[in-house]
């Protein structure tokens, strides 16, 4: 692991570099290409800055709607694989009725409500201020 500089800090360079010297100095497709890139790099710092947080929240959510797995894994991309598994789970329940009504379903809206405010945390939060 380095000290300095963080890898949020390496990232928000090259970002503000993109946004503030090069988009200006473009036209067309390669500003807009350069806008893109500046927007992945910002994309990719707040999944990192995240991650951790909201992987651990969406294992728990799974937990309490489909019951305790064994341990959360701590390798990321097996935890990754795990939720997945998990969330099909959830969907192939969904899908069977089994949210249709009753408290389970007010959960099952509680946990994805969550997990997509998540997923729109990282990819676009600009949205989540016209979320009621």
């Amino acid at each position: 692991m380095q000290d300095r500089p963080t890898y949020n800090e390496l990232l928000e360079a090259v970002q503000q570099f993109l946004e503030n010297d090069v988009v200006p100095a473009l036209d067309g497709t390669k500003k807009f290409h350069a806008r893109v890139a500046a927007n992945v790099l910002a994309i990719v710092r707040r999944e990192l800055q995240l991650e951790t947080v909201q992987l651990t929240e969406e294992w728990n959510g799974l937990n309490a709607l489909l019951g305790a797995a064994e341990s959360m894994p701590t390798d990321r991309d097996e935890l990754r694989r795990c939720l997945h598994e998990r969330t099909a789970e959830l969907c192939k329940r969904i899908r069977h009725g089994e949210a249709d009504s009753g408290a389970w379903r007010a959960a099952v809206l509680d946990h994805v409500r969550r997990t997509v405010t998540a997923k729109l945390e990282v990819a676009n939060p600009k949205y989540l201020g016209n979320v009621s």
